[in-house]
């Protein structure tokens, strides 16, 4: 059992709340599918945030996209720890990009929660800040709690990254779930990062 699985076991609502009420900056936040966009629309609607539907594994390559297209923005994705293990290989990718204003963060729980609660493998032998340090990714930290989160996220947002910040978090259901409605997410988001102007 990695020492991951040894952590403090956190709320992601409560995180995520956390995290959105220090963005100040416009920063664009880009959501991975299920219950970790959920949390991030039940955080707060921003024309900033960019809701995934159904791409399992892309919210840090996507992420990673508009962070070079956008290098003034600070830009944050964030997974699930099985969407993640989906798309690995990314980690690298961005490792040997290294985006200075890109920040990821995991949420890990240990399942596919979305699909009922199906174990993922992190729950036994993988730990994906080894994954992510193993990719050449040197700011990678586990959170110890929620203080030490938010100092996580409050040095993501004023050094030069890319930063991986995991956690281990709850599988508490979502109070929201996001209107899903593609073009309206895509037109919005493209609004707030001043690529297309208001209608």
């Amino acid at each position: 059992m990695p020492e991951s699985n040894e952590r403090k076991v956190m709320s992601r609502a409560d995180l995520t709340k956390r995290l959105v009420s220090k963005l100040r900056n416009e920063e664009a936040v880009v959501g991975g599918i299920g219950w970790t966009n959920f949390e991030l629309w039940g955080a707060g609607q921003r024309p900033q945030n960019f809701y995934m539907l159904g791409s399992m594994g892309l919210a840090f390559p996507i992420a990673l996209g508009v962070a070079i297209a956008q290098p003034k923005r600070r830009v944050i994705g964030l997974e699930g720890d099985g969407s993640l293990l989906m798309q690995v290989g990314a980690l690298g990718t961005i490792a040997s990009r290294n985006q200075r204003n890109l920040v990821m963060i995991v949420w890990d729980n240990g399942a596919y929660q979305i699909t009922g609660g199906q174990p993922a493998a992190t729950a036994t032998v993988v730990d994906v800040v080894g994954l992510a340090r193993a990719s050449g990714l040197e700011k990678s930290f586990w959170a110890k709690d929620e203080a030490h989160f938010e100092q996580l996220v409050d040095r993501a947002l004023s050094e030069e990254g890319p930063f991986f910040i995991a956690v281990k978090i709850d599988s508490a259901k979502p109070a929201a779930t996001t209107h899903r409605d593609p073009v309206q997410i895509r037109e919005r988001f493209m609004r707030g990062l001043g690529v297309r102007e208001a209608i």
